[in-house]
């Protein structure tokens, strides 16, 4: 009987026990579940060959299929290459123009300061069964590279090594090479049906930097500290690392203008009436007030039976075993890691003189620039007649007597005013005015009467010029020769000095006396003050066929060999009267892309050069009207210009010489030399 009813007690008390452990689990998982469920990363996406389940990504299973997908943000920080909305838009796979809206640019190619925090939008979305993630894709740039190094120095946290490895099993850490291409998960979430409930309508990929703590990172999205804990799993003792991803719950779109500002002194945690979204909250406040509650009442009892528990049967072998399952192991915290990598970026940008038009006035008074009226501008080109349009959106006009060329742009015109109005060089084009209106810029700039120069290669006729015949051998000459000029004071002698980006001769314009004028700077970059060579990488490789370097297209590289690649190219167009590009017919009737830089390559090489350059000079040039001999050698000088290799290239102070002496011995050439070594090689036959 004594014995039936210690039986009964034994199985009261494991009833009672069951019961109370199933309360506190209901409990506790009804806090997690409103905290937002994602492991905050904690620092181990530095151990890239030990597997955390947080370096995967934020788990998405058990989420409703409305929530499968969803608007997010990321966060990037500015840094050359990726310094504009362009760039960034490139890298991580968004769209430019939300990136400038989302962060009040007034275009998507604005100049972002360097180490601007930066908004980008994205479709946040769950693999099945898996990790949210928005994906990316990135090419190999170095040799260098490791899944390390594009983790967390490419794309600053935004995702990890280990899961990179995971998503591009076929690519072994060691099997990195130069152009491969990686598929990028990038870490992202969408608001658990708990948190849109109360209010939350994005998660913001946030990364984490030196001297952020959870109430620095509230105070600069405007949200309750705990509400971000929460959403991160984290405790308030918990410590948080510089470059990982912090989710930061927000019911309203983020504010670009207050994620830059320098937050306050952190302020004395804010009270639980607080909800997400910074506003009181009673319900939510009564909410956490029975859950804390109802969690104390269940843990109290717990411990109370347990120790009825452990008396009653603490004389029995069997109470060592209950005893043992309630111990608790409290989980430690990692001590920090500190690791150091210098990851190899591009040179900075000149943003000192960053400057933009809008059409809601200057924003900085241009010193030796004249400020346009509207009417004056539309006055001085008869209405932008359609007798006064010279090419594309480029108009003649009269200014008291003085013609210019008006040049229509739509967008951030910052970056040619800002150059064009420091140089000062006879052979680059002068911009002496401007106009904001409705919209629009109107560039004021020295007229060129003879047009472009490849209008006049391929004798196109212009309005108001009196230039119609065919290039002489000498102009050409002098053509080359002021274009080399103008990029050798470019590169050399500038303050600070550039890289026009855009060379062809379209862009270079020809005034009465047919001296050339480069123009359009659109696309120049500040040469860099680093090694090799002020080396640049960009993304957003932009420009013509037939002028663009190798190493441009292929890997984004930019160095002032790429405007030597283009001169040389110009030089072609020169001796040859052909288009930089040309499509032709094959012997099989078939469209045959035809490059001058690779024909010059062929005809240059093997037997019978002379002939062959013969042939490859403008039939508008007779014979007797060039010296072959100094066509030779701008041939050659070319040549080497567009060679493959950007090392293997001259730089433009080598080929300003070079053109120098070709320039002199032109002059020196008489043609009636010509003629009568012509005379002599017929009488010879």
């Amino acid at each position: 009987m004594m014995m039936t009813m210690k039986m009964k007690m034994l199985r009261l008390c494991w009833w009672v026990k069951e019961v109370v452990l199933l309360v506190v689990v209901l409990e506790l998982g009804a806090q997690v579940k409103v905290s937002g469920q994602q492991s905050y990363v904690n620092n181990h996406q530095l151990d890239c060959y030990k597997h955390f389940n947080s370096t995967d990504g934020f788990v998405c299973d058990g989420v409703s299929s409305s929530a499968s997908t969803c608007s997010s943000f990321l966060t990037f920080r500015s840094i050359p290459p990726y310094d504009s909305p362009v760039s960034i838009a490139y890298l991580l796979s968004s769209d430019a123009s939300l990136i400038a809206s989302a962060n009040n640019f007034s275009s998507d190619v604005d100049p972002i300061p360097s180490d601007t925090f930066v908004l980008v939008p994205v479709n946040c979305s769950c693999v099945p069964l898996l990790f949210f993630q928005h994906n990316s894709s990135y090419s190999l740039k170095s040799s260098d590279e490791t899944y390390f190094s594009v983790a967390n120095n490419t794309f600053q946290g935004l995702t990890t090594c280990q899961a990179l490895m995971a998503q591009n099993p076929s690519i072994g850490d060691r099997n990195l090479s130069v152009h491969k291409t990686l598929q990028i998960p990038l870490r992202c979430a969408c608001p658990s049906p708990n948190q849109t409930a109360f209010g939350v309508k994005y998660l913001v990929s946030y990364l984490v930097t030196w001297g952020d703590d959870i109430s620095s990172i509230a105070v600069r999205f405007d949200v309750d500290s705990q509400s971000l804990l929460d959403a991160n799993m984290l405790s308030s003792s918990d410590i948080i690392f510089p470059f990982t991803p912090l989710l930061v719950p927000l019911p309203t779109d983020p504010s670009a203008v207050r994620l830059n500002q320098s937050p306050s002194p952190p302020t004395p945690p804010p009270s639980p009436q607080t909800t997400a979204g910074g506003q009181s909250n009673s319900t939510d406040s009564k909410k956490w007030v029975f859950v804390g509650i109802g969690t104390s009442a269940a843990v109290l009892l717990l411990l109370g039976l347990s120790a009825f528990i452990f008396c009653f049967l603490r004389r029995r072998t069997r109470s060592k075993d209950y005893a043992a399952k309630h111990e608790s192991n409290p989980n430690a915290n990692p001590l920090p890691v500190s690791t150091s990598s210098d990851p190899d970026h591009s040179p900075l940008p000149d943003s000192k003189s960053s400057w933009s038009i809008s059409s809601g006035g200057v924003q900085s008074a241009i010193d030796s620039l004249t400020l346009y009226d509207i009417k004056e501008v539309q006055k001085a080109t008869n209405f932008f007649s359609q007798a006064n349009k010279i090419r594309g959106s480029v108009y003649r006009g009269s200014f008291k007597g003085d013609d210019a060329a008006i040049k229509v742009m739509k967008g951030d015109v910052s970056a040619e005013i800002n150059i064009l109005k420091r140089i000062s060089h006879s052979n680059v084009i002068r911009l002496s005015g401007f106009c904001v209106h409705g919209g629009n810029t109107y560039l004021v700039y020295e007229y060129a009467e003879s047009g472009s120069l490849d209008q006049c290669l391929q004798l196109q006729p212009q309005p108001y010029s009196s230039h119609s015949t065919t290039l002489s051998w000498k102009q050409r000459v002098e053509i080359a020769h002021d274009v080399g000029d103008a990029l050798n004071y470019l590169h050399n002698f500038a303050d600070p000095p550039y890289i026009h980006k855009n060379l062809k001769s379209s862009n270079i314009l020809l005034d009465g006396n047919l001296r050339a004028k480069v123009s359009n700077f659109g696309l120049a970059r500040v040469v860099g003050n680093g090694k090799d060579e002020g080396l640049q990488l960009t993304r957003h490789v932009v420009g013509t066929q037939g002028y663009l370097a190798p190493e441009y297209i292929e890997h984004g590289v930019i160095t002032p060999k790429m405007d030597v690649f283009a001169f040389g190219v110009v030089m072609l167009e020169l001796l040859s009267g052909k288009e930089a590009a040309a499509t032709n017919k094959n012997k099989n009737n078939d469209n045959k892309e035809e490059l001058l830089f690779d024909t010059i390559k062929r005809v240059l090489e093997g037997d019978n050069v002379r002939e062959k350059l013969r042939g490859f000079i403008d039939l508008a040039l007779r014979q007797q009207d060039y010296p072959l001999d100094l066509a030779f050698s701008m041939a050659q000088l070319a040549n080497l210009c567009v060679a493959q290799d950007l090392n293997s290239r001259p730089d433009i102070a080598q080929v300003f010489v070079t053109l120098s002496k070709i320039r002199s011995s032109t002059h020196d050439w008489d043609p009636s030399d010509e003629l009568q070594r012509s005379s002599s090689l017929t009488q010879a036959r």
